[in-house]
């Protein structure tokens, strides 16, 4: 790349004094168990009865899973359009994820088609759904816990991108999911830090949970500094899923301006909105319920490749929410799966694109994203 060009990244974390003063606290041994003071705040945050804290937000998915004491052959429905942690944590348990294709606007899972298999299903074996909220935009809740509540299925949710997202305002994690997973990790791939959180309000699986989540042992004790009390005992086969107070100091400073990060990435969205409303080959989001704006998707109805490669040239990183699970090497091959199985996802795919938004970002280079955008889709024929 020229290096006059400006440079413009996909996401850059927003970090204040706030963490660094959690950060020192814990470094010099003082105002300890951070950990449980997010998992504290949380709940309330939420407004859920349970979090359980982890060290990343896939532990936190697979902990719901070993929660749900999901066996070999049993089976969780899950959008086609998910990050592949989604099915991963399933297969994890010889267990099996059924796909089901999207809604074409907000890109979750198409209830219509989630209900149509449910009403199809002859297997004892399915257990639940794992439904993900695409880009901080929830799926339409009230129907799909009508559907799960009918069909006498445990719902767990996916809300790594919808942390502080709300369903006719009511907070996603504190409704009538079994279990919500989130994350705090930046969207990059060295995270400054991370953490997850697994919510319910289950006193049963919230308490599998906390077994599960560090070795499944009991004892006499832990003290502030995670030292082991002298008398202990392995109940079950364990995991080592717990958060450190380093990575909840970082994780506590960030819930505190959560609300403004959602403030500040819905006024870029009303810039991308108006900016690039009338841009030739360019369509922006169709928010159709509350949304968050944890990733601003464009579609591109021209050869999407090479428009994100001209917009890289101008600097701005761009990236992709998601390849379809079934056009990946393993899911493709494990299932035997062709390219037009869920063609709604196909169709979505071959065109989105996922613009920088983060509350870092100014005005000014917002506006720098749409002109160059602008450019770009004015060389389209």
């Amino acid at each position: 790349m020229n290096l006059s060009v400006k440079e413009i990244p996909f996401y850059k974390p927003y970090i204040d004094n706030k963490e660094k003063k959690y950060v020192n606290e814990v470094i010099e041994l003082e105002k300890a168990n951070k950990v449980e003071k997010l998992e504290s705040d949380f709940t309330k945050y939420i407004g859920c009865k349970y979090a359980i804290s982890t060290n990343n937000g896939t532990s936190a998915m697979h902990l719901a899973m070993c929660a749900l004491d999901l066996k070999r052959g049993d089976k969780i429905i899950c959008s086609v359009n998910s990050f592949p942690s989604v099915a991963e944590v399933i297969r994890h348990f010889d267990a099996e994820p059924i796909f089901v294709d999207i809604d074409k606007d907000d890109f979750n899972i198409d209830l219509d088609k989630f209900e149509k298999l449910l009403e199809n299903n002859r297997s004892k074996k399915l257990k639940g759904a794992f439904i993900n909220h695409i880009a901080g935009q929830p799926t339409k809740l009230d129907r799909l816990y009508k559907i799960a509540k009918l069909y006498d299925i445990k719902v767990v949710e996916d809300a790594s991108e919808a942390l502080g997202a709300t369903f006719n305002g009511a907070k996603i994690g504190g409704l009538k999911a079994d279990i919500t997973t989130f994350r705090f990790s930046p969207q990059m791939k060295h995270a400054v830090a991370s953490g997850g959180m697994m919510c319910t309000n289950s006193e049963s699986l919230k308490e599998r949970a906390m077994l599960l989540r560090n070795h499944a042992i009991i004892n006499d004790g832990w003290d502030a500094y995670g030292n082991l009390g002298y008398v202990y005992d392995v109940v079950d086969i364990g995991l080592k899923y717990d958060m450190n107070e380093l990575n909840a100091a970082y994780a506590l400073g960030q819930l505190e301006k959560n609300d403004y990060f959602i403030r500040r990435r819905q006024q870029i969205a009303k810039i991308y909105d108006d900016e690039l409303k009338d841009c030739g080959h360019v369509s922006t989001p169709v928010e159709v319920r509350d949304h968050i704006f944890s990733q601003y998707i464009i579609k591109v109805d021209k050869n999407r490749d090479s428009f994100a490669r001209e917009l890289k040239d101008k600097g701005i990183n761009t990236a992709l929410h998601y390849i379809p699970l079934h056009l990946l090497t393993y899911y493709r091959k494990k299932y035997n799966m062709r390219v037009n199985d869920f063609p709604t996802a196909l169709t979505n795919y071959q065109k989105i694109l996922s613009l920088p938004i983060y509350p870092s970002l100014s005005d000014k280079d917002v506006y720098y994203i749409c002109e160059k955008i602008k450019g770009v889709s004015k060389t389209r024929v």
